[in-house]
């Protein structure tokens, strides 16, 4: 059935949901996982791009603005590999083999990349749950992938239940 399961992950709680499902699924098939982290500016927590073509133009933007900048994305690239490393142990102390890999770029494009590289039979990955407008403007990684993927994508969603809950606690009710 499946042998190589690529599951593409982020530090959202939705991913741990597609690292269980990833680990479930693996355990029946007897497959092997690869975990994929993309370190991406898209990504939710990731540090503020500093955008400017000359330094010296900009007296905000200086080399201490940089440093810290840079020690932001050492912080954030080390708490991925942390997440990573942790829930390889987890797949592989269940007798799952398992491997990870970090990589910085467009989160589809090397999703799909690592798919046809690393041969795998399946794609897992969970969605922002973007639609309409800023879909189109933002892009979403899971269609980029649907589109792209050279084996088959499994996309998990978050439960009902807990979408009812996420959009009751972002409406606000007025009452007169």
């Amino acid at each position: 059935m499946f042998n190589r399961i690529l599951v593409a992950v982020d530090r959202s709680d939705m991913s741990i949901k597609v690292f269980e499902q990833a680990l479930s699924l693996a355990k029946i098939t007897s497959a092997s996982l690869m975990l994929l982290h993309v370190l991406s500016q898209e990504e939710e927590g990731s540090p503020e791009a500093l955008v400017y073509p000359n330094i010296d133009y900009y007296p905000g933007w200086n080399e201490q603005s940089f440093k810290l900048y840079q020690e932001h994305w050492e912080k954030f690239k080390n708490e991925g590999l942390q997440m990573l490393q942790s829930w390889s142990a987890q797949a592989n102390t269940s007798g799952v083999n398992t491997e990870f890999t970090q990589n910085a770029g467009s989160p589809g494009r090397m999703i799909c990349e690592l798919a046809t590289t690393w041969n795998a039979d399946l794609i897992m990955m969970g969605r922002r749950g973007r639609s309409g407008i800023a879909e189109f403007f933002l892009g979403s990684v899971s269609n980029y992938v649907l589109h792209h993927a050279p084996c088959s994508v499994q996309i998990v969603h978050l439960p009902i239940s807990s979408k009812a809950v996420e959009a009751t606690s972002k409406t606000t009710t007025f009452s007169n």
